[in-house]
């Protein structure tokens, strides 16, 4: 590890070790600052251990939606400015940054495995949205709360599912397509999905989310396609760049979303995060034996089942902005995005240790000449 990881991990463990002290003299005013900073250094320190690399991210939501749970006032707009208005931007530059990691490419791969496609598709459009309306119709949480659980269902998929599925050994080619047709579908298939299962909840202007998706989604990733096309090799830096500004994004919007629903988070947190937890894992499973169901092989139930269960939580969070019901639509969308990631990094860990049972046909098995 190298010597900056070790300095931010030290400073980090006198900064818990202050906050602890001072919860204990009941001294909450100088704990809080203190633990936000040790959650902060964790995340950073740990970045330089590759063993524990993988969890820098989640840490670092923890810390960000704490930093917003002690502090609202702080988050919610400055010198008159509502940082609400940096949602959509934000969510713009998101997407081009997922459009950047596609191109007119992926969409051949849906007359290369139709039936792989339109059993991902479909069972993603069907599997999460009525879990969701299952869910919302159980939880007995206030109606807006309630249509940000059905919202996250009816939500195309995340670019997030692309790099789980490589660490699965599942196939990346098949979910790179998936993701990107449920994507181009998601202007229509969501608002309408919307109308029939959240209408009881909330009003639904079909339309108006339309315009939405396709400002947030349709166009920015249109414009990062045409990128990639002409442009993306005189500027190859944007390529390790842009993973770092969608992760700050996704964050910078967590803890927009968290303060202004601080009040609702904390009379319903722990109920949603489990009821997060269910739609999320249930979407894996149920994902996983619809493909069993048609006969695919394990690579391709593997990519269906993560392709089901991980979301465009982005989108969902800014299709709440757009109803301008964030603070109360937007709690759900906010709480399954980091928790998709955790359930979906130990899922690809654990299929990773196990080859799928036929054989991978993008590897090239290569006999080793016999010199003579």
């Amino acid at each position: 590890m190298k010597l900056i990881f070790k300095i931010v991990l030290g400073l980090g463990a006198f900064c818990l070790v202050a906050a602890v002290i001072f919860y204990a003299s009941d001294n909450r005013r100088l704990a809080e600052p203190f633990l936000i900073s040790a959650l902060l250094s964790l995340a950073i320190g740990i970045r330089g251990a590759s063993a524990l690399k993988g969890f820098a991210y989640p840490i670092m939501i923890i810390g960000v939606v704490s930093t917003a749970l002690m502090f609202p006032q702080y988050l919610i707009e400055i010198n008159g400015f509502k940082l609400s208005l940096l949602i959509t931007p934000l969510i713009q530059l998101i997407m081009f940054g997922m459009g950047t990691t596609m191109s007119f490419k992926d969409f051949v791969g849906i007359f290369k495995s139709p039936k792989g496609v339109l059993i991902g598709v479909v069972s993603h459009f069907i599997i999460m949205p009525l879990l969701g309306f299952s869910l919302a119709n159980m939880s007995n949480f206030p109606p807006e709360i309630a249509a940000g659980i059905i919202l996250i269902g009816c939500s195309p998929n995340g670019v997030a599912s692309n790099v789980i599925s490589y660490l699965a050994k599942a196939n990346l080619a098949l979910s790179i397509t998936i993701t990107a047709v449920s994507t181009m579908l998601a202007p229509f298939v969501t608002p309408l999905l919307m109308k029939l299962l959240a209408g009881s909840f909330i009003e639904i202007d079909v339309l108006d989310m339309m315009w939405d998706i396709i400002k947030m989604v349709i166009l920015p990733i249109g414009v990062a396609l045409l990128f990639n096309e002409y442009l993306s090799k005189k500027v190859k830096w944007l390529e390790s760049v842009m993973p770092l500004v969608s992760m700050f994004g996704i964050a910078f919007i967590i803890i927009i979303v968290t303060a202004l629903g601080r009040d609702s988070l904390l009379q319903v947190g722990p109920v949603l995060i489990l009821l997060m937890l269910i739609h999320n894992l249930a979407g894996y499973t149920l994902g996983y034996w619809s493909g069993r169901m048609f006969k695919m092989n394990e690579r391709d139930c593997r990519t269906i089942a993560i392709e089901v269960g991980m979301q465009n939580a982005g989108l969902a969070k800014g299709l709440a902005y757009g109803m301008g019901k964030l603070e109360t639509v937007g709690l759900a969308p906010m709480i399954f995005g980091p928790l998709m990631n955790i359930t979906g990094s130990i899922l690809a860990s654990y299929w990773h240790r196990k080859l799928p049972p036929e054989q991978d046909p993008d590897l090239v098995v290569l006999k080793p000449s016999v010199t003579k």
